[in-house]
């Protein structure tokens, strides 16, 4: 229940999920994202409305909410990057199919190009814990 003076948000959506969108985006800038869909020549060749670089939040969006609809996770994406005056115009959710087609246009190879720009690891030669006889400790969970 909201305060006196405040309004609860008509959307019922949560300030958690704009925030990850924000991350999103301050993790991966929107520069980071283009060379790497540039490096591997998925850059649009005509205006869509789905461009390169929203398919790519958009698979990475798809991780954080991965509960909700394909259409869902658009929206919750759209919503958040215009909640952070980063989207200017009205916009509307593409059909499935679109999104579909989108990722399809798009490929694995400029995530795996960003995964390799932003991904390093964070223990140095000195961090205590993360070496075992020369060898770097890992481990995968999943």
């Amino acid at each position: 229940m909201p305060r006196a003076g405040w309004r609860k948000p008509e959307s019922g959506d949560r300030l958690s999920d704009h925030i990850s969108i924000g991350v999103l985006t301050h993790v991966y800038p929107p520069g980071v994202v283009d060379a790497a869909i540039a490096e591997t020549g998925k850059h649009e060749l005509r205006h869509r409305l789905l461009p390169a670089r929203v398919v790519m939040y958009y698979v990475m969006a798809m991780a954080l909410f991965s509960e909700d609809a394909y259409e869902e996770v658009m929206r919750r994406l759209v919503d958040g990057l215009s909640w952070l005056a980063a989207w200017r115009s009205r916009w509307t959710v593409p059909t499935k199919a679109a999104i579909f087609k989108g990722r399809a246009r798009l490929g694995a190879e400029p995530l795996l190009a960003l995964f390799r720009a932003v991904v390093k690891p964070l223990g140095t030669p000195d961090s205590r814990g993360v070496w075992y006889r020369g060898w770097r400790l890992m481990s995968i969970d999943g």
